[in-house]
């Protein structure tokens, strides 16, 4: 029986990607501190910044007014998702030129499965370099690259030497790279579980390894034995290509508002904004769900947040607006105030698509189709309902989970629910 094959992986990582993109299609923006942002109008967050701007002090997550005090002299860029899905789109047909196996971990990242190509292509740095070397004459952008034999290791090696980098952790190094690694540089160990262990003193990978994994599994279950793998580099996770059929387990968007609003009928209107977003991505994979989910930020930043049960699934916006209606009238927005607003459905089921036979129910099919349909080709907010008419449309960012199977043209995402640690 012949050994098994060590695998060889890749991870490629734009550099700054949104930031870059913009650049590229603006040569006066080139060597500028920028930023990208949802509204440059409004409370908006820093989605990307260029490197230029990361020299100031400007990182992901920022306020738009903490960017401009790090930086005065940033520019504020709207966020475009068609250009950069365009773009994604571009670099995915480079990776598949080198293998078929390759998931896309984010918009700006892929994971690369190479293993067994080195008479195609050459030795696993070659490939890298050559890749590199074709998103440069082709995209125009830089990337990094990191090679291991996991993925795990692959994406620590690519934040080596960024931007424009390119490192290959081969296993013989690895318990001396991780050894003073800190455990918060490993993907899947968030602010949360970081802040557990170093209850425990353990601040680094090569303290994690040490650690009694005994004593991680009572504290954190099967988690405790997945953080010792995870601190000696070990990860048998296999590149996964994209599946129409992946599981969903919830659909939803959120929406952080210009200004805190203590107007119960301005908080409607943008609950319906977001209702109508949610519905029309139950309907374009032909989901339905029973579970409305409300989640309020106030002013004061304190979270509220209920879910209710309808008696049947739907994709109707206006049955999930009526649901998520009924919790939101029973908050006293008129003295508590409205600073997010985001609205998620779960319970959901697939493939339930038919046309009723009950004439109210049937118009009502139809008439949802015909507002996708005009959506789809004109874009979003096209065709909406009236009470929407007057309201500024929701700044259009991309969803952390897109995909290049999942994208329409024309249809943009918000963010996703976010999700509560």
């Amino acid at each position: 029986m012949e050994p098994k094959k060590e695998r060889t992986i890749l991870h490629v990582d734009m550099d700054a990607y949104f930031a870059s993109v913009e650049q590229k299609s603006n040569p006066l923006l080139r060597g500028k501190p920028i930023v990208i942002c949802g509204n440059p109008e409004g409370r908006s967050v820093v989605s990307t910044s260029s490197y230029e701007a990361r020299a100031w002090g400007v990182k992901t997550g920022m306020m738009l007014w903490q960017a401009k005090k790090a930086c005065p002299q940033v520019i504020l860029i709207q966020c475009d998702p068609d250009k950069y899905v365009e773009t994604s789109l571009k670099l995915h047909r480079i990776y598949q030129e080198f293998t078929p196996v390759v998931e896309v971990f984010s918009i700006d990242e892929s994971f690369l499965d190479i293993t067994g190509t080195e008479r195609l292509f050459g030795n696993p740095l070659q490939v890298a370099k050559r890749i590199k070397k074709k998103i440069k004459e082709e995209v125009g952008l830089t990337c990094s690259v990191g090679i291991a034999s996991t993925k795990l290791l692959a994406k620590l090696a690519s934040d080596i030497n960024k931007p424009d980098g390119l490192f290959w952790l081969k296993d013989e190094k690895v318990p001396g790279f991780l050894k003073d690694l800190s455990i918060s540089e490993i993907c899947g160990i968030g602010p949360r579980l970081t802040f557990h262990l170093n209850k425990l003193g353990i601040h680094t990978c090569g303290e994690l390894s040490r650690y009694p994994v005994e004593l991680l599994e009572n504290k954190f279950g099967k988690v405790g034995i997945a953080l010792h793998r995870m601190a000696l580099g070990l990860d048998e996770g296999p590149v996964l290509l994209a599946r129409e059929d992946e599981k969903v387990k919830s659909v939803g968007h959120s929406i952080t508002l210009p200004e805190d609003t203590y107007n119960l009928e301005t908080a409607k209107k943008y609950l319906l904004s977001l209702c109508e977003q949610v519905a029309r991505r139950l309907r374009r994979k032909y989901y339905k769900g029973k579970t409305v989910f409300l989640f309020i930020r106030f002013p004061d930043f304190s979270d509220f947040s209920r879910q209710k049960t309808i008696i049947k699934f739907t994709d109707d916006d206006r049955e999930i607006y009526q649901s998520a209606l009924s919790i939101l009238e029973k908050i006293n927005i008129e003295s508590l105030g409205l600073r997010l607003i985001g609205v998620s459905v779960t319970n959901l089921v697939k493939g339930t698509d038919q046309l009723s036979l009950f004439p109210d129910e049937w118009r009502k099919q139809i008439l949802l189709a015909a507002m996708d349909k005009v959506n789809d080709r004109y874009g979003e907010f096209t065709l909406t309902w009236g009470r929407l008419m007057y309201q500024a449309k929701p700044v259009s960012i991309l969803t952390p989970a897109w995909r290049p199977d999942k994208h329409v043209k024309k249809f943009k995402f918000a963010l996703d629910f976010p999700q509560r640690s």
